[in-house]
């Protein structure tokens, strides 16, 4: 086969110095206009004309240039049909390879010039399509935040093409972006948006919720509150649900300060507000009111019927609580079989429902908004061979300093007086403040050993499944505490006789020692 039979490749490609000069923005390389008169709509290789290229860089004069010689070279063309305006607006809307414009790069960019000279003579009903991100060019302004930029192209601009990708419009973008200023211009030009929705049923105010974007929603709600009303498709959810769930206090306060009712809305599965606020223990003021005294104040009273209110799983915002790492008395309370009048039954499964929990939070985690992933869910790592493991650890750990104390106690560093007098018996450095250190130092390792070997046999649950503990079980359990006490009264005794000639350093170390007994009256006063 002859090499003539071979098709001919057509290749794209811009005459090097008009690139050049249109990149620098220099008027001087287009004035051998002989040579320039093919070039306006010759694309390069990602298919953009000389326009493109001067709009990407912000170089408004060359565009302003480009614009009159494309206008004047029609006028001087007697056998063109078109008018120079149209072969103008021809160029405008000639797009490159992924259906941008001039227009849709120049705003992408930022370059306020270039728009402004891209608008001037555009029909103010062009509708621009999208881009191949499905983008148009007031989507692109409204996501980059640009108020001012905003405001110019939506008084030349007549036409309502706001879309962008995913079914959003413009002041979705605005949102994303948190600019109230881009929220205010777009709801002053085109009307009320706010209850608009993407293909998942999330309205503006659903973004600026879940984005944690406090100004965007004082806006959008300024301009319609019952957007704080709408749900989403999936979950159900309403902006403030949205905001709970990612730990947004303040915007919390704000929708439920303009919207009270609001929070009686929930979700799919029957969560309600006080199930995401105790989910982020989050406003801490509000959980931490709600969850430990049982009381709700200021503006928050119209949740407080929400408390005990149970989902689909039989789940309430108070065990939610009781499952967050941040409630540091839950396994306690529940445990101890001396609960607050919030908490859940003694008898309840602790390590159920928070397993049960975690998967809630596994499928919430999972959920995408305004491109942003929800924030990642932090709950207790309880199972029954952890619980195990650790009070093994514990017991044997708290057992052998408790050991190891009470041995220092009795034969202190130095030796005792040998010599007969009243001083027989007593330390030989009781009056170094070294020693005194000591002695303080060695009851309060001694207290809280024994401490945390009473709190592990008397608040973490049997190893068995049965709910009730064997009678054997029961009497060793208070043999060992008695053992404990016992104990306890030995070392304070003990360490007072040694350290009689010395009163403040034997009083202090018999009150540490005895301050073991009262570990129930301090945890009673906690609760």
């Amino acid at each position: 086969m002859s090499c003539d039979s071979h098709p001919v490749e057509s290749i794209d490609y811009m005459d090097a110095p008009l690139y050049e000069a249109a990149e620098r923005g220099d008027i001087e390389g287009f004035h051998n206009r002989a040579r320039f008169e093919l070039e306006p709509l010759r694309i390069n290789t990602k298919g953009q004309t000389l326009l493109h290229v001067a709009a990407r860089h912000g170089h408004s004069t060359v565009v302003k240039f480009l614009i009159e010689y494309q206008a004047g070279t029609v006028r001087c063309d007697p056998e063109q049909q078109e008018t120079g305006e149209d072969a103008v607006r021809t160029m405008l809307r000639r797009t490159d390879h992924e259906s941008n414009t001039a227009l849709h790069i120049a705003v992408q960019y930022g370059h306020r010039g270039v728009v402004q000279e891209l608008l001037e003579p555009e029909h103010p009903d062009f509708p621009y399509s999208v881009n191949g991100k499905q983008e148009s060019p007031l989507y692109i302004a409204s996501r980059r935040g640009d108020g001012p930029l905003l405001d110019m192209m939506l008084q030349k601009l007549k036409s309502v093409a706001h879309g962008g990708p995913h079914g959003r419009t413009a002041l979705h973008a605005a949102a994303m972006a948190g600019d109230a200023e881009a929220a205010r211009v777009i709801l002053e030009r085109r009307g009320n948006l706010t209850k608009e929705r993407d293909e998942d049923g999330h309205t503006p105010l659903h973004y600026a919720a879940h984005l944690g974007h406090s100004c965007v929603v004082e806006e959008l709600l300024e301009w319609d509150k019952s957007a704080a009303y709408v749900t989403d498709k999936k979950w159900e959810m309403t902006p403030l649900l949205m905001a709970a769930r990612q730990g947004h206090g303040q915007i919390v306060t704000k929708i439920l300060s303009v919207c009270p009712d609001c929070c009686e809305k929930v979700d799919k599965i029957g969560w309600n507000l006080l199930h995401f606020v105790a989910l982020r223990n989050s406003p801490f003021y509000l959980s931490r009111s709600i969850f430990k005294y049982g009381i709700v104040a200021g503006q928050s009273r119209s949740v407080r019927n929400l408390v005990g209110a149970k989902d689909v799983h039989g789940i309430t915002p108070q065990q939610v609580y009781d499952a967050s790492p941040f409630n540091v008395f839950a396994v306690w309370k529940v445990y101890n079989n001396t609960p607050s009048k919030n908490m859940v039954s003694p008898n309840s499964n602790f390590i159920m429902f928070i397993e049960e929990i975690g998967r809630l939070s596994e499928d919430i985690g999972k959920e995408v908004v305004a491109e942003r992933p929800v924030r990642p869910i932090v709950l207790r790592n309880v199972s029954a061979d952890r619980l195990e493991k650790a009070r093994d650890a514990h017991l044997v750990v708290a057992a052998l300093i408790a050991t190891v104390t009470f041995a220092a106690a009795i034969t202190v560093p130095g030796g005792y007086n040998s010599d007969e007098g009243e001083d027989q018996g007593t330390p030989l450095l009781i009056r170094d403040s070294a020693f005194q250190a000591f002695v303080v130092s060695n009851a309060l390792a001694f207290v809280f050993s024994l401490c945390a070997v009473a709190t592990h046999f008397d608040t973490l649950p049997p190893v068995s499944s049965s709910t009730r503990d064997p009678p054997s079980l029961v009497v060793a359990a208070r043999n060992l505490y008695y053992a404990m006490v016992a104990t306890t009264v030995a070392f304070s005794t003990g360490t007072y006789v040694v350290l009689k000639p010395f009163p403040w350093l034997a009083i202090t170390s018999c009150i540490i020692g005895v301050s073991f007994l009262f570990p129930r009256a301090l945890y009673a006063l906690f609760d």
